[in-house]
């Protein structure tokens, strides 16, 4: 498996990668509201509704996470001809900016699906169901299938959303998994059927383990017994492989060849599983699409599963989400310090919008010193949130010379993170953080006093609106540079 440092690469090679989603498309209806009373009429709760929330759901999320991630997206399914229907195809063109790689088929007499769902204090009370599981006509299903084989002309993967409301029965299934196979694309499925010969030539289906149980016949409990019931699977049922879905123990990759990979889970707090499973099988289908081998692609999957099971509703994951999960990975940082400027911006925003003062500054820290953490405490006692920069490594060898880093980017990173004092560690690639700083616009500025103010970077911009510079007092005697010096005189 790529190691975790190269798995950033692979996140942006998922913008852009061409993907076909077939299956079925439903319409997800949240209700929230207050619970305060018991009903005269029944002993049931009576539900204050305050608001409402409607989204994709089935085939549709998965629409909307490879949306997210920047993929770009191809779109079949099939609604009734109903308000529904229409408001399912408004959402869905949305969704993308080519209108014409949605095509959404609809039948007179079918009842679109909607799934309701009653929520108080963040608990589920009730889901209504309202849907039509039949198969399509012969006729709809014709067209159907022309639509599918033109798109996978366009795309890289194909992804069969199945969940059994009668879009993918077993002779369409069969029929796009012959034709993408003919194209050379990999086929993901996430799977209703207990029979998986339906998926026959599929390169991965993700079954749950309540799913893996059923489909194999076998027992799911611990590692030893995953292993054997995918492989049981891949044989009977002539797929390439399986990704078993664990929830908090993870996932699972069996693949044909005999690869093994467990995935330890990444959620640092299960809020909602609603659509986790399209989450997976969207980031998996544009990781194949864009060329990435299926471990790294499941890699992915996991890590995006862990941060959408963090989320309320049928949520989606977006590309710098799993940038910044890699970098929790990388870093093994317990509160996540380490992000990109993208996810930063969002931050600082967030404690401005909270009333707090947002501090920066900068350096290479390659060893840290006293000198270091008085200049850290004295910037985090000028400000309510303090931001670092911190010089890349290429950056650090242009300034110090090629001899330096000593510590990669990436161990400097977790040492600034584990100080209490710094809120958020930011990785820059430039000789200086002035890109960064009018990115972030500080409130104040912090630089030792070897500085003056004119000549600390940043000084104009951050003073220009408002902000303030502050030049910390510097603890004598410490120097990086001095100490390298020092030890290799010592060998």
């Amino acid at each position: 498996m790529t190691e975790s440092t190269d798995l950033l690469g692979l996140v942006d090679r998922l913008d852009g990668a061409a993907v076909l989603v077939v299956g079925d498309v439903m319409l997800d209806r949240f209700l929230y509201g207050a619970v305060d009373r018991v009903s005269p009429e029944a002993p049931i709760p009576v539900l204050r509704i305050e608001r409402e929330a409607t989204m994709l759901g089935g085939a549709g999320n998965v629409l909307r996470n490879l949306a997210a991630i920047g993929a770009k997206a191809r779109f079949v399914s099939l609604v009734g001809d109903d308000s529904a229907g229409r408001e399912i195809c408004d959402l869905a063109a949305r969704e993308v900016n080519d209108p014409d790689s949605i095509h959404i088929l609809s039948e007179r007499g079918r009842q679109s699906t909607i799934k309701e769902r009653y929520i108080a204090t963040g608990q589920q009370l009730l889901r209504a169901d309202r849907e039509t599981s039949h198969a399509m006509t012969e006729e709809t299903q014709d067209r159907l299938l022309a639509l599918a084989d033109k798109a996978l002309e366009q795309v890289g993967a194909l992804i069969l959303s199945d969940y059994g409301k009668g879009v993918l029965p077993s002779e369409v299934v069969a029929r796009l998994i012959a034709r993408a196979k003919a194209l050379g694309c990999p086929v993901v499925v996430d799977p209703k059927s207990v029979d998986y010969r339906y998926y026959r030539g599929a390169a991965l289906v993700t079954p749950n383990k309540r799913e893996l149980a059923q489909a194999s016949g076998q027992p799911v409990q611990g590692d030893a017994a995953i292993v054997q019931a995918c492989r049981s699977l891949i044989e009977s049922a002539g797929i390439d492989g399986v990704l078993a879905t664990r929830s908090e123990e993870g996932m699972s990759l069996v693949l044909r060849d005999g690869h093994v990979a467990h995935l330890p889970a990444r959620a640092r707090e299960v809020y909602d599983v609603s659509g986790a499973g399209d989450t997976v099988v969207a980031v998996l289908g544009a990781a194949l699409s864009a060329g990435i081998a299926a471990e790294d692609a499941a890699s992915l999957a996991n890590l995006a599963a862990g941060i959408v099971v963090g989320k309320s509703g049928t949520a989606v994951v977006e590309a710098v989400e799993i940038r910044q999960a890699v970098y929790a990975t990388r870093l093994s940082v317990a509160e996540a310090k380490v992000v990109d400027l993208e996810l930063l911006q969002d931050q600082v925003e967030l404690w401005r919008k909270a009333g707090l003062k947002v501090g920066f500054t900068n350096g290479c820290f390659d060893l840290l010193h006293p000198g270091h953490i008085s200049l850290l405490r004295q910037a985090r006692a000028a400000c309510d949130r303090l931001v670092v920069g911190l010089n890349s490594d290429a950056s650090v060898a242009r300034l110090k010379g090629p001899a330096r880093p000593v510590q990669s980017e990436a161990a400097r990173a977790v040492v600034l993170a584990s100080l209490e004092a710094i809120d958020r560690v930011v990785v820059f690639a430039e000789d200086t953080p002035l890109a960064l700083i009018k990115a972030l616009r500080p409130d104040i500025l912090v630089k030792g006093a070897d500085y003056t103010v004119d000549e600390v970077v940043g000084s104009q911009e951050v003073q220009s609106y408002g902000g303030r510079v502050v030049l910390a007092v510097l603890e004598p005697g410490h120097s990086t540079t001095a100490t390298i010096t020092k030890l290799a005189e010592s060998q």
